[in-house]
């Protein structure tokens, strides 16, 4: 994928952090998550679990041998203790959490107390087949339902935001406050960060962020055989410094590993049993735990859906025509409120003006920051939410009329600049993909694909060909992915998926479908990434009535229908272009992680 993708329901995070267009003010339901994530050094330790055991790769890890006892040091129980504090406490979430309403939106409003939180840390095989060899940390944290154990509890909700790379802690604060109290009331949230991604420990770190991604960077799309070799340069010291750095660690970075350590997760909590909602990379996650362990699935929400037939190089091909035309899509909006941007009355009008500056910035860069490289960064997130679409429009309409680049440098802070933190989670990104598949080693071939492409979408083909480009040059090979695959003895699943999404398009939810028998479709007809609690209270009420109840999914229908289909997101309102405020690092900081 191209980058963490999944601004999944953190995007109504990241939008009540913003100032909203037209005046409105945004809310502070989101504050409370920003810190989450943070204090690694707090969590509290426990002992290690050896989970189920699994064979190495010249011993495949299936359904049967996830049955077996498991090996390893005895399992203790989790020590949940009081998360480290930072920032200020909330004590109640505003928002109408069992319609979807938005903050900032017309819907009824209720006030709704803050879960609990509590953090720990639970210990893992680095190598599942060498269960009392080297171990490494997961952090967790949990907000506890409110239903007794002995009433009608549904057990532990695990959840993901995808990636890979992005870490959950901040998503299972946002899940159990945006669910229906009675749902939230009835599951534990839990969320984690997976291995590799801070604060779990080791955290991947493979270079000094400041120095490698320093901007302006080179631009991503060469204009001979210079330009693209610098390119092809900076993959390759990208990729050694990860194995430099972590030589040890990177054999054992894979999905596969990744669902081992969901259930050593389960077995810590003492569940039979789990659900799980992941969005993004995160439905390839759940899918590949349901192969696996398909008796330990309570329920099981894919938004979002991966392809799993394009694991994951075939995947990146199809995102770059899918990323296209969500630019267009947006390029398209823009000229249909030409009267306040006035970049064009056409979608070939606005396009124009976005290519030219898009030239200009290579020798002028904004501010002295945003080249054509880091333009791309930022615009590309309009591609996973056409919320930021109207603070997008304002910084273009800025920079071509006025010559004014302060909000494309300030959108550029808040949502491109690659610091510490995104910096992990670019290596943990990598580490997994380039590890998962066989990715090609031959440059020639990148460049040939990624050339064709260019003519027919030029938006995205090279800057995700040059994001990806290290897996050419990746210290470990990619390895042979896990066959996704449904089974009878799995509950009904329930996908969600945009029809006009850029990160994950539509026909990789239909070849999910197909793989899983028991699965269902419930689609939007808008492009935003990361459907459910962000909003679509179709969506929502679809959500809510599978947890409460998983014989709930609509019926399946024909190959390409949905079991039920939803209205997208209103389409977002235009913004002058001289508004007083954009997207901040502050506001950022509130939103959920990507």
């Amino acid at each position: 994928m191209k980058r963490v993708v999944g601004v999944v329901a953190g995007v109504a995070a990241l939008v009540a952090g913003l100032a909203v267009p037209g005046g409105a003010a945004a809310s502070g339901e989101a504050a409370a998550q920003g810190a989450e994530a943070r204090g690694a050094a707090s969590w509290s330790r426990v002992e290690p679990s050896g989970g189920a055991r699994a064979g190495d790769r010249t011993a495949p890890w299936t359904p049967a041998t996830a049955r077996r006892r498991p090996w390893g040091p005895p399992q203790r129980p989790l020590e949940w203790r009081p998360c480290p504090s930072e920032g200020p406490s909330q004590d109640v979430f505003q928002g109408d959490t069992s319609s979807g309403g938005l903050p900032g939106s017309a819907a009824p409003r209720t006030a709704r107390r803050e879960p609990v939180k509590e953090c720990a840390t639970l210990d893992v095989p680095l190598d599942y087949s060498e269960p009392y060899g080297q171990r490494i940390s997961l952090a967790l944290n949990r907000f506890r339902g409110t239903v007794s154990r002995d009433a009608n509890h549904l057990g532990v909700l695990l959840v993901n935001p995808g990636g890979p790379g992005g870490e959950g802690l901040s998503l299972a604060g946002y899940v159990a406050a945006r669910l229906p109290a009675d749902v939230a009331a009835r599951f534990d949230v839990v969320g984690f960060a997976p291995r590799g991604v801070a604060p779990s420990r080791p955290a991947l770190s493979c270079v000094d962020p400041a120095r490698f991604f320093a901007a302006p960077r080179p631009d991503n799309v060469p204009r001979g055989d210079a330009d693209e070799q610098v390119l092809a340069d900076r993959a390759r010291q990208y990729a050694e410094g990860c194995g430099n750095r972590w030589a040890w660690f990177l054999p054992y970075l894979t999905s596969e590993n990744n669902a081992r350590d969901m259930d050593a997760i389960r077995a810590a909590l003492g569940e039979d049993k789990i659900s799980y909602l992941g969005y993004s990379y995160g439905t390839y996650l759940g899918a590949v735990y349901a192969t696996l362990f398909p008796r330990r699935v309570r329920r099981l929400v894919l938004d979002s859906v991966v392809d799993p037939e394009g694991v994951w190089y075939g995947a990146n091909i199809a995102q770059d025509r899918s990323f296209d035309r969500r630019h267009r899509d947006f390029l398209a909006w823009l000229a249909a409120h030409d009267d306040v941007y006035r970049l064009g009355a056409s979608e070939a009008a606005v396009s124009y003006a976005w290519y030219a500056m898009r030239a200009r910035l290579r020798d002028r860069p904004a501010g002295g920051l945003v080249g054509p490289s880091e333009l791309d960064d930022v615009f590309s997130n309009g591609a996973y939410t056409d919320r930021l679409w109207p603070y997008l429009g304002a910084a273009f309409s800025a920079y071509v009329h006025r010559g004014d680049p302060s909000i494309l440098v300030k959108l550029f802070h808040s949502e491109a600049e690659i610091d510490a933190e995104k910096e992990n989670a670019y290596a943990v990104y990598l580490g997994v993909e380039c590890r998962d598949a066989p990715w090609p080693r031959s440059w020639a071939r990148w460049h040939d694909d990624t050339r064709r492409l260019h003519a027919e979408a030029p938006f995205m083909a090279w800057p995700n060909a040059v994001y990806n480009a290290p897996c050419a040059f990746w210290p470990e090979k990619g390895g042979t992915p896990v066959k996704v695959a449904g089974s009878a003895q799995l509950p009904p699943i329930l996908l969600i998926q945009a029809q006009r999404d850029a990160a994950t398009p539509y026909d990789g939810a239909l070849r999910m479908r197909r793989r899983f028998p028991t699965a269902r479709l419930v689609t939007s007809a808008g492009g935003n990434h990361g459907v459910s609690l962000a909003g679509n209270a179709c969506v929502d009420r679809y959500l809510a009535a599978y947890l409460r109840d998983a014989s709930a999914p609509p019926q399946r229908r024909g190959a390409r229908g949905a079991g039920a289909s939803c209205p997208a997101d209103p389409s977002p309102r235009a913004a002058a272009p001289d508004m007083a405020a954009a997207p901040g690092a502050a506001a950022h900081e509130s939103a959920v992680r990507r």
